[in-house]
């Protein structure tokens, strides 16, 4: 693209700011200086490619190649990939108590998912919600109440284990808020005794302290059609001996307390918003006792269009599980039959997060294929693949086709920005992230098409998205996942606020990939979005080095993609500060020479770097040394002689442990495909820097 096309769209996306956003608009100001001067900004559409190398059939050039070749031997037709996504016991719980709401909790699928949790409980008695973890009891709880509606015995050895496990947690007031609502919808909890989801929050307006807009993008889907739930309190039978009254703790009171709800409230100002919201919740159960809710029609109307409206585009609200389920109840309690077109879409959306076997099944939190594609090419881009591959121009054009097009519910902190960006499903217009949306302009940068028509569609649908990454940074410097400026931490303390992920604040790890996205379109050091990220980056360093992973287990992805970013933009790789990124990796390197970090560091900082070797955190360790640029260490070559030794004869690798984190200290994941890309993009640039 011409230079003065640049400062023209420069100019453009400026005008579209309102005079409000003045920091952002200073920002684009600077970003046009500086492509007014070409010696500042060289992006045409296509990022730098590293110089070919000439393969010398070494064992790691050997292993690059079979997993290139196990990569697009599981591409799709339509050029995408789309990796297995696990979660939790939850998942299959939820479904089957959600399958007896609805009629359905004899269907075949309901026996395998019951079977499935009767496989996966753990041998001290409860079920855990992350490989190799302790017993959850929230989890823990519903898997014993869906095998109890199934008729197993509660006097078995297996539900008797259970019992136990549970009842040492706490029992039924143990369970966050979101599962005694589930619970109170079964009589197996008093309503009463929730907190107050109240429908009335979707008439407050922009301007007041707390609206919907500012909870987290994931939060919001799941709390609208809850609020519809929370409000009509449905009542679902439970036959005669299959209920749980067994679960409440003796001496455990189920009324409300600050410590109960927010054990967290450790200083004055925590203890005055967990008291102030604890005292909300209360009396909006009190009015709803009393029956005074004179808006509360209005309130479900809105919460009900608000719902409707985002089924649009979309596989099932949000896209992901919790809200699909919470729609298909809440759309029921409106009295939609079960045939509604509105009541059969999402059912049928659920149903496609199913992964059914022959006796068992699992269930998906949602499907990754944005995600995986986008990583996918920008690995294979990596490791040496023709960037006019014809396989790679095809995922490039699936992930064109998945661009954002419309405003979402990201504009209302963003003013007149127009869309841009992409999601991590198939459809979920209304609801693109900034990590998504850097991986894939990283990809796509990558790219080149011999066409003018693909070629400019390519560089096109790249300016949208950086115009619309850089609208969604943060005044700290930083990036949240789907929202701008979503940070107003006394929300934390809101009582059904204690699935842990109410806001969306600026985190390490995004940062540090849109600092690479930056560097590979060509933005300098000098940008003042460049510059801004790598101050928060800086600010967020912990003393020994690292940083933390929000999105990823734990301090080896975030240090790996914080470390990364900044050796791509504002640092050199003898920084100081880069360097002791690396002494810490180093440091935590297990005898075996991989790396591995349990989800427990979330809760003990002093677990951090510890844990089984994985092959997708092994690989962040060897980038985090690569981006210091040790290639020789021992620790160096220790990390890719792990590697090599444990890739399978596909190509592959396998991940004995969860590296995925969907809410920290609540849900995690295993992201199958991990295990398959990341180790090939660590051994490709091992194999660039050591020549």
């Amino acid at each position: 693209m011409a230079r003065e096309e640049l400062i023209e769209l420069a100019r453009y996306v400026e005008r579209l700011l309102p005079a409000r956003l003045g920091a952002f608009a200073a920002q684009l100001r600077a970003h046009r200086a500086l492509v007014s001067e070409p010696s500042m900004i060289t992006f045409d559409g296509t990022s730098p490619r590293p110089a070919p190398r000439t393969r010398t059939s070494t064992p790691v050039d050997r292993a690059i190649e079979a997993a290139q070749s196990q990569l697009f031997s599981i591409q799709a037709e339509d050029g995408s990939w789309c990796g297995v996504l696990e979660g939790d016991s939850i998942l299959e719980s939820e479904y089957v108590l959600l399958m007896h709401a609805i009629g359905r909790g004899g269907a075949p699928r309901v026996r395998k998912a019951v079977e499935h949790l009767r496989r996966t409980q753990l041998p001290e008695g409860g079920w855990t919600h992350y490989e190799g973890g302790p017993p959850e009891v929230g989890g823990s709880v519903k898997a014993y109440f869906v095998l109890k509606l199934a008729g197993d015995d509660p006097e078995s050895e297996p539900m008797a284990r259970a019992r136990r496990a549970i009842l040492a947690q706490g029992g039924l007031d143990a369970c966050n808020s979101f599962t005694k609502i589930l619970l109170a919808m079964f009589g197996q909890y008093p309503w009463s005794k929730c907190p107050a989801v109240i429908p009335e929050m979707m008439l407050l307006p922009r301007w007041f302290p707390f609206n919907i807009g500012d909870m987290s993008a994931w939060s919001r889907t799941i709390v609208v059609p809850l609020s519809i739930v929370w409000a009509t309190k449905p009542r679902v039978d439970v036959p005669a001996g299959r209920g749980i009254e067994e679960l409440r703790a003796p001496g455990v009171s189920s009324r409300w307390s600050l410590e109960a709800v927010n054990p967290k409230a450790k200083t004055v100002k925590a203890f005055f918003w967990a008291f102030f919201f604890t005292l909300v919740s209360g009396f909006f159960n009190l009015v709803e006792r009393i029956g005074i809710n004179p808006l509360r029609r209005h309130a479900l109307r809105k919460a009900e269009a608000w719902t409707l409206e985002r089924l649009e585009d979309s596989d099932g609200l949000g896209a992901i599980f919790p809200p699909i389920i919470n729609t298909i109840l809440a759309l029921r309690c409106l009295g939609y039959s079960e045939s509604h077109p509105a009541v059969v879409s999402q059912i049928a959306e659920l149903e496609r997060l199913v992964l059914e076997g022959d006796d068992t099944l699992r269930v998906q939190p949602c499907l990754s294929p944005v995600w995986d594609t986008g990583i996918a090419v920008h690995c294979l881009l990596a490791s040496g693949v023709d960037p006019q591959d014809r396989r790679l121009l095809d995922a490039g054009r699936w992930l064109l086709d998945k661009e954002c097009t419309r405003i979402g519910d990201w504009a209302d902190k963003v003013g007149d920005a127009r869309p841009g960006g992409w999601f991590f499903e198939y459809r979920n217009v209304f609801y693109p992230d900034t990590d998504d949306t850097a991986q894939v302009l990283t990809a796509l940068s990558g790219l080149k098409y011999p066409g003018a028509r693909d070629e400019d569609r390519r560089r096109a649908a790249i300016h949208r998205g950086l115009d619309w990454l850089l609208a969604m940074q943060n005044d700290d410097g930083g990036f949240g996942a789907f929202d701008r400026g979503c940070d107003k931490e006394f929300l934390t303390y809101v009582p059904f606020a204690d699935h842990n992920a109410m806001i969306d604040p600026s985190c390490e790890d995004i940062t540090g990939r849109a600092l690479e996205t930056f560097a590979k379109l060509g933005l300098p050091a000098e940008h003042p979005a460049v510059a801004r990220a790598a101050s928060f980056l800086a600010s967020r360093r912990e003393p020994d080095g690292t940083w933390y992973g929000r999105w990823g287990t734990n301090y080896l992805y975030g240090t790996w993609l914080a470390s990364w970013g900044l050796t791509r933009t504002a640092l050199e790789t003898d920084d100081p500060s880069v360097q002791a990124a690396a002494t810490w990796v180093r440091t935590v390197q297990n005898d075996d020479g991989g790396w591995g970090e349990s989800q427990h560091s979330y809760d003990d900082p002093s677990a951090k770097g510890r844990g089984v070797s994985t092959a997708s955190q092994t690989a962040w360790g060897l980038l985090t040394l690569f981006a210091a640029g040790d290639f020789d260490s021992d620790a160096a070559r220790r990390g890719v002689a792990h590697l090599l030794d444990r890739q399978r004869e596909d190509g592959s690798w396998h991940d004995p442990a969860w590296t995925g984190t969907g809410f920290p200290r609540v849900f995690y994941l295993r992201y199958h495909l991990y295990a398959v890309y990341f180790p090939l993009l660590a051994l490709s640039t091992y194999a660039q820097g050591a020549d």
